[in-house]
């Protein structure tokens, strides 16, 4: 087996899926997250697919579905609390059957870290600075300052990718900002619940849904549009706050009472929604997966399960080609380019109707909504975001080629 001794960049869905798949095929990975530990809290995401597809290879689903969230349908109201629009779980098991989980995206992460069984060298608190690659391996500078050889580097950073910037260059070459901003967070005693309810309101180029988990906490997430992407610092809490009290001061039903509550969070997520768009994902021994290549947008709701499939084909093809990574990459990059092109095409078309800019566009999604329980017009509503045009390969009982 060549190239054994591999580094994958970020412990999000795509780098541990990737050092999971990696590892059983017998190749060495080493993660390294600039992060002090995993990730907590986040948002809720759905989970279908050929994520879930993955999952189940992993035997990972068993577990999940303990960790999953009760989903007893989308409610859509007005100012006073009036339902307006929404559908129930039926809308969805018409299209999936009972494939489909929400979950916190923390916590997805977390049972496929916990799958590595502490087997894979982790380093916490560091990243990459450098990359020096040669026909032999490629030398990896370190923020500590150790250096260290590999074989191959994976970058797996998600959307603000460090291993990008570093192969390719800026994020703006790649980046196609969507025209909204979305944010996340939770806090312990709201007063309002609706259990096993995802509610949602609007206003023209404003939404805001919570969640309640099953510990009591709720879960936030809002979005708004923007003509263009603000300078905010993903570091910047204050300034994040301060941009969401500013873009829904004066919007009713419960976000007065929302933004006063944000002020009890230290811990929120807050970022422009954006797709990456590369012709090519690979440079010599080096290739991104995930987001940090084919992101399709949070509001996608599909990029931590297209993210595991990406992972497994990508370990896959390295496993078949006997770790010749020239000829993995490229399989690799041929099997999955259509699909994310497509999946993004649709995430686009989707964005402008979960968050409509006009007091027209929010009726008419609360009505499509509403007709949602007859199955014909879920599928014509939401079909193209729930269709895969891939069917996983069976690598695992596959022979190398070397």
């Amino acid at each position: 087996m060549k190239n054994r001794k591999v580094l994958i960049v970020g412990t999000g869905i795509a780098g541990t899926t990737l050092a999971y798949w990696l590892k059983r095929y017998g190749f060495e990975p080493t993660l390294v997250e600039r992060a002090e530990q995993l990730r907590t809290g986040g948002y809720v995401i759905d989970f279908w697919g050929l994520g879930y597809d993955v999952a189940e290879k992993m035997q990972l689903i068993p577990a999940l579905k303990q960790l999953a969230l009760p989903f007893d349908g989308l409610k859509i109201v007005d100012e006073h609390g009036r339902q307006k629009g929404g559908f129930g779980p039926r809308a969805i098991r018409s299209m999936l059957g009972r494939r489909y989980l929400s979950i916190l995206r923390s916590d997805l992460a977390k049972e496929i870290y916990g799958a590595l069984r502490g087997e894979v060298r982790t380093l916490f608190g560091d990243t990459p600075t450098r990359l020096q690659q040669d026909e032999d391996g490629v030398l990896v500078e370190f923020r500590s300052g150790h250096t260290e050889p590999f074989d191959l580097v994976f970058g797996a950073g998600g959307l603000h990718s460090p291993i990008r910037n570093l192969l390719f260059g800026a994020e703006s070459s790649f980046e196609k900002f969507l025209g909204y901003y979305a944010a996340s967070f939770s806090v312990d005693d709201y007063p309002h619940q609706d259990p096993h309810v995802f509610v949602s309101y609007s206003t023209p180029g404003r939404q805001v849904t919570r969640y309640t988990l099953r510990d009591g906490r709720t879960v936030f997430l809002l979005v708004f549009a923007a003509r263009e992407k603000l300078r905010i610092s993903h570091a910047n809490v204050q300034a994040q706050k301060q941009a969401l009290k500013d873009e829904f001061a004066g919007v009713g039903w419960e976000c007065p009472e929302m933004l006063r509550r944000l002020d009890d969070t230290t811990e929120i997520y807050f970022d422009a929604v954006s797709q990456i768009r590369m012709e090519k994902w690979s440079s010599n021994r080096s290739t991104l997966v995930g987001d940090a290549c084919a992101c399709p947008s949070l509001l996608a709701g599909q990029g931590s399960a297209l993210a595991m499939a990406e992972a497994y084909v990508l370990a896959g093809e390295l496993k078949l080609a006997g770790g010749d990574h020239k000829i993995a990459f490229a399989k690799y990059e041929r099997a999955l380019h259509p699909v994310i092109e497509t999946k993004q095409r649709a995430a686009q078309k989707f964005a402008k109707s979960f968050t409509p800019k006009t007091q027209a566009g929010i009726f008419l999604r609360n009505q499509v909504t509403r007709l949602m329980r007859i199955p014909f017009v879920a599928d014509l509503a939401m079909g193209n975001m729930f269709k895969d045009s891939l069917s996983l390969p069976h690598y695992e009982s596959m022979n190398a080629s070397a």
